[in-house]
């Protein structure tokens, strides 16, 4: 009778470790896990982006998948795929292309998984909640810059970002909108928010259209590139970039990058964590957050 009481308590404490490894599993399996995929991380902005992710993500202690498109829109399309079979609670977008994410986006709504977007918009699909900086108004911010250096009908070029991205589209509206009646915009044309294919760019409308006084960049990295092609030219030319980068910040104060119109990319990341976690329990989420925008020059930073 011992033997067979020890035998039955043996079994019985099995049963009940198995029992509670099984509702460890049951736990682990109900985690919210949030996906995030971003356009790049071949540039400082969507590194500080991925960073505020990071911390935040951290800080509230919920699990994050994060996947690189490389700016490959058809990459991003199959990295959304795999999150969305992983079934993960929200999923974060940064776009590579506006256009090209509806389709992911629609995926994701057939699925039940809520969307956020990050500094990009989607132009179809239901997006819960779309991150951003007012774009427009930083295009309208680059413009009144320029023309408050160099006075109206100055001679300017820009230098355009991805085509389809919104930020491109809607930096581009606000930019075009104060330069075609105040300025004389004599050449835009796109280097895909890319620092090499910014030199390339600013060297080819450079020798198109020599007597360009200020060249306005949406981005950062094309004005870096714009820098470079400036120099080689032998030119003193105007540069307003777009982003508020590290490396944008230390170009205004040697000189050699007049402003930025600078945004917040980690706090960007950080609100997305926050937005995600709001949608998990079921809270009410606004569908805009605006993040705000600052002229950074020499004389004020």
């Amino acid at each position: 009778m011992k033997k067979l009481f020890l035998l039955l308590s043996l079994v019985a404490m099995m049963a009940f470790i198995g029992g509670c490894g099984s509702n460890k599993t049951e736990e682990a399996k109900n985690e919210p896990t949030i996906g995030f995929s971003i356009s790049t991380l071949n540039n400082p902005f969507f590194v500080s982006v991925k960073e505020g992710v990071e911390k935040e993500a951290k800080k509230l202690g919920v699990k994050v998948k994060i996947v690189d498109a490389q700016n490959d829109p058809a990459k991003q399309a199959n990295d959304i795929s795999d999150l969305i079979q992983s079934k993960v609670s929200v999923l974060i977008i940064n776009p590579v292309d506006s256009s090209a994410i509806s389709a992911s986006v629609k995926a994701a709504n057939k699925a039940k998984i809520p969307v956020i977007t990050i500094d990009r918009m989607a132009q179809e699909g239901q997006v819960a909640c779309a991150i951003a900086s007012d774009n427009v108004k930083g295009g309208e911010m680059a413009a009144d810059y320029i023309i408050k250096r160099l006075g109206k009908n100055a001679k300017v070029a820009e230098l355009e970002g991805i085509p389809g991205s919104s930020a491109a589209r809607e930096r581009g509206e606000g930019f075009d909108k104060i330069a075609k009646k105040e300025l004389d915009l004599v050449a835009k044309q796109s280097a895909d928010f890319d620092r090499t294919k910014g030199m390339n760019v600013a060297q080819n409308i450079l020798q198109a259209h020599p007597g360009i006084k200020a060249i306005f960049a949406q981005n950062d990295e094309m004005a870096l590139g714009a820098i470079q092609a400036v120099k080689s030219a032998g030119k003193h030319i105007l540069i307003v970039g777009f982003d508020g980068t590290d490396e944008g910040k230390k170009a205004v104060e040697n000189g050699s990058l007049a402003a930025t119109i600078a945004q917040r990319p980690e706090l960007m990341g950080q609100l997305g964590i926050e937005t995600a976690m709001k949608i998990i329990k079921g809270e009410k989420v606004e569908p805009k957050i605006a993040v705000g925008l600052k002229l950074i020059t020499k004389e004020a930073k």
